[in-house]
């Protein structure tokens, strides 16, 4: 007996299929192909491929519970094809994710993109002081000027060194050793939807770097909000709206909300979490931490009190 099968489709993505959707100055992302929707999730945790007899409701309901219990599975069942351009310092970063099957540009058989990514001079930022990985702030727009213009002269020197070898018959794969990371590079990356999500959830944290948070929002919302929006509603309310409270954040929490101020001082003497250097109060990353997330909850941690 043969049962005829009918392909799950995303209206919603399927009208965007190959829009470009335009990143930093000169990058892209656009959706090549997939498979798979919401529906596909709900089959795959049901084991069923029947017409179905839930409603929609109770889709939403079954979706949310896998995503809120940690259940992966299901959400592998849907695959994510896109086409993107990116420069090739923030490319390392997303190549990291070794989640994705990737097919790059190569520029040892085809010549460089004629491309590198331009800051504008409000754009320059600086290093963060607590963060050795981090920024904070921008410079003011005269040093910025300054900054965009070594940046476009560097990139000029590049581009007409990286061309002379060229013409004088150096090969490709070594003529391009000097290129900056700015350079633009591009592929096709295809992931499916329960790594798909764990890259949008590093990615698109505000302590990820500017510019491949710009490139996980535009998938994220853009993109993937269209192809699952009930997964899509799960993961923004479980995963990259949640927050998460270890054993010691439960400890001293519970202090605090017992208003137990003093024991709560010694807790985080104890723990470590807060001591004294040079007669100044120095906390701990945990701690830091820490403040982050009962100020999100409108409540003030002992060492501020």
């Amino acid at each position: 007996m043969t049962t005829q099968l009918i392909r799950p489709t995303s209206p919603a993505l399927d009208a965007i299929l190959g829009k470009t959707f335009r990143v930093l100055d000169d990058g892209f992302v656009r959706v090549v192909d997939y498979m798979g929707t919401d529906s596909s999730i709900v089959q795959a945790a049901r084991v069923s491929y029947g017409d179905g007899t839930k409603k929609v409701s109770e889709d939403r309901a079954l979706i949310r519970y896998l995503l809120r219990n940690y259940h992966t599975t299901p959400f592998e069942m849907c695959t994510l094809k896109l086409h993107v351009r990116v420069p090739m310092d923030t490319w390392r970063q997303w190549i990291r994710h070794r989640t994705a099957s990737v097919n790059e540009y190569s520029t040892r058989y085809s010549i460089a993109i004629d491309g590198a990514q331009m800051t504008k001079p409000d754009q320059w930022r600086q290093q963060a002081q607590d963060n050795k990985q981090g920024s904070a702030g921008y410079f003011d727009e005269v040093r910025g000027a300054e900054l965009s213009a070594a940046e476009q002269s560097l990139h000029a020197l590049s581009k007409d060194v990286y061309n002379s070898r060229l013409e004088q018959g150096v090969a490709r794969e070594q003529a391009r050793k000097d290129l900056p990371l700015s350079t633009y590079t591009e592929a096709f990356w295809q992931m499916d939807l329960h790594n798909l999500l764990h890259f949008l959830a590093l990615r698109m944290d505000a302590h990820a770097q500017l510019e491949i948070r710009q490139y996980a929002e535009t998938i994220g919302e853009q993109i993937v909000s269209q192809w699952v929006p009930m997964a899509w509603e799960a993961f923004k309310d479980y995963r990259f709206g949640r927050m998460t409270l270890s054993q010691q954040d439960q400890e001293l929490l519970a202090l605090i909300a017992a208003g137990k101020d003093q024991a709560a001082a010694e807790w985080c003497k104890e723990k470590k979490w807060l001591r004294t250097k040079d007669g100044k109060d120095i906390l701990s990353r945990e701690a830091l931490e820490f403040t982050d997330k009962v100020t999100r909850l409108g409540m003030t941690p002992p060492w501020e009190g």
